[in-house]
Order: structure tokens, then sequence, then C-alpha cells
């Protein structure tokens, strides 16, 4: 496994896991992290980090997301921007009553077409299930989007839309660990590119508030990414 997924690389696979992990994990720009590594008697370059967060960021998600403790039906929705090319875009996610992320969802529109597209992610994820009641913050599209998705039978006919601000606060500060890390990369310079930046810096906001039982530490995280992603101990 390790072998195929890291063919062809220049360096140990240890080496790149752990440069798209700080990365993905904390607010360091592709520049810092090529000075760490320096220090560490390692030359790389920005580019090269930048084209292993792109490609392997995709693939822990996958793996990781397979291991994800259950969330509840209680979900707190809420979208914040972001800056691709310049302009604004949409993050849309959503977090149970408890904190744990039920998923994410990247938009260059904010409108009621995105909110259908990330319910119907969301509910196709396997640690989710049927909301019982939904909070959102009272943005017309998105009720309209709740609405017609439980008319045409994607969401349950029981499930209730509560449209209470305050009960969002929740989601809003959850927001604050991805748009801190987010922040420093002054903007994506592609829709393709976000997606997968972000796909990562979620999953690893996933394994921090312990939607992962077998990580409960630091070095369960190091040791767990390896092992998924094939990298012998």
């Amino acid at each position: 496994m390790s072998q195929h997924l890291f063919k062809g690389k220049h360096f140990e696979s240890e080496i790149i896991m752990l440069c798209i992990r700080w990365y993905l994990k904390y607010p360091l720009s592709y520049r810092m992290l090529v000075e760490m590594m320096q220090e560490r008697g390692l030359n790389l370059t920005h580019t090269t980090i930048m084209r292993w967060v792109h490609q392997y960021s995709p693939i822990i998600s996958e793996k990781i997301r397979k291991h994800l403790q259950p969330t509840n039906d209680s979900w707190r929705m809420d979208e914040t921007y972001l800056k691709i090319k310049g302009k604004n875009a949409y993050l849309y996610r959503a977090v149970d009553s408890q904190r744990k992320t039920i998923d994410f969802f990247v938009s260059d529109h904010r409108d009621k077409d995105a909110a259908k597209n990330f319910f119907k992610k969301a509910l196709k994820a396997r640690h989710n299930q049927q909301p019982r009641v939904i909070t959102t913050d009272k943005y017309a599209a998105t009720e309209i989007a709740i609405y017609e998705m439980i008319y045409s039978g994607i969401i349950s006919v029981k499930t209730i839309l509560r449209k209470v601000k305050y009960l969002n606060n929740i989601i809003e500060q959850d927001h604050r660990f991805i748009k801190r890390k987010i922040k420093p990369m002054l903007g994506f310079d592609s829709f393709e590119t976000a997606e997968k930046t972000i796909c990562g810096i979620e999953v690893m906001h996933m394994i921090r508030k312990g939607q992962i039982e077998e990580i409960q530490s630091a070095l369960a995280e190091v040791e767990f990414i390896n092992k998924i992603m094939g990298i012998s101990a």
C-alpha cells in the first residue's frame, strides 16, 4: 500500500505525512514548513509540500471517514465564506449537538442548490443519520432547500426545522478553527485546490474533537494516520 501511494517520491513517506499533517492541523504556511524542515536538514520547496497536500488530503479524508464515530440526530448547520481566485465562495458546514462534525461542502454560490448539495453529501456519509432536528440561522434559501428535500423524501418528514439563530452558536464557534487555518492562506487559487485542502483540514479537526475512538493522543494520531496510509511503524 505504502509503496503504491508514495511511489516515485523523492522523500520518505514519513516525511511527506509529517508535512501534510502539520500543514492541515496548524496555522502554518508552506514557506514556514520549508524553514522547519530546513532546520531538520531537509531541503524542500513550498510547491512540493503544496502538491503533497493536494494529492494526499482527499486520500487521508476518505480513509479516516471510515473510522468516524456516529453523530447524533440534532444538526446545527451554517455557512461561512472563503476566497477562491479573489472572489467570495462559501463553506457549508454542520455539527451535531455534541460539536461533532457532520460534514462540509464548498460552493461558489450561497443558494438553495448549494444547501441541497450539502445535505445530500452529509446524508450519504456513513457516520451520519437522518436528522431529527435541523437548526439554521434563518437564511431563506437554506430553509427552502430543506422543505423541498422533505417533500421529495430525501430528508425525513419527521425532521423539524428550527430557525433559532442563537442556538447555532455551536457551529459558529466551530467555524473559528477552520477559519484560523484558512485565513493565513489568503485565499485559494482554484475551486479544486480549495476542496482538496479543506477536506484535509476538516478531517484533522474531526480528529482533534475526538471523533475517532482509536486516537486519544498526538502520538496515537501519528501512528493511526501512518497505518491507514500503509506506512510501516
